[in-house]
């Protein structure tokens, strides 16, 4: 049994849910490809939209015409992936797909190794690196996932969110 690696797949604009409902159906269908294609994803972000004078937090997909798939590559696979309806291919050289590195999907908080962080949400922290370096800001919210801190620092007099990673900074004493 192969391992299971995470693989992007290009579909047409605006197809992506439909692609991954058309999978999650075929899975459903075929119950050997359960162990195979273990998940499918589209990745969404959080957005801030100001209309009208009034924010408002909405979900965008972070990679409009493309959908992850968590699965061991194989004939089977690949032919019931690459037959879907909507799917036009692998991201890849060719017709070969290529797996997503670690490194490629720490930013997309799929996979991340346990931290451990000596600070916690309220807690004043220093950034050490970086753009923001020797700035002081308290913690407001933390992304185990992305590896980041998001802290109030003040620009132009103003408080401002910036979200910085976590090996930017240490925790005030």
């Amino acid at each position: 049994m192969a391992e299971a690696k995470w693989y992007v797949v290009h579909t047409y604009s605006g197809y992506e849910n439909k692609v991954k409902a058309n999978i999650e159906k075929t899975i459903e269908n075929n119950p050997h490809l359960a162990e195979e294609i273990l998940e499918v994803r589209v990745p969404l972000q959080d957005v801030v939209e100001v209309k009208n004078g009034a924010k408002k937090t909405v979900q965008k997909k972070m990679f409009p015409g493309y959908v992850l798939l968590n699965m061991e590559m194989n004939d089977d696979t690949w032919y019931v992936v690459r037959n879907t309806r909507g799917v036009t291919g692998f991201v890849g050289p060719g017709s070969k797909p290529v797996p997503l590195t670690e490194a490629e999907m720490k930013p997309l908080g799929i996979k991340s190794d346990d931290v451990s962080i000596d600070f916690a949400e309220g807690d004043s922290i220093a950034v050490v690196a970086g753009v923001w370096k020797d700035t002081v800001g308290v913690v407001q919210k933390i992304d185990y996932g992305k590896q980041t801190a998001t802290i109030n620092v003040e620009l132009f007099g103003r408080e401002t969110p910036v979200e910085i990673s976590f090996a930017e900074v240490r925790r005030m004493n």
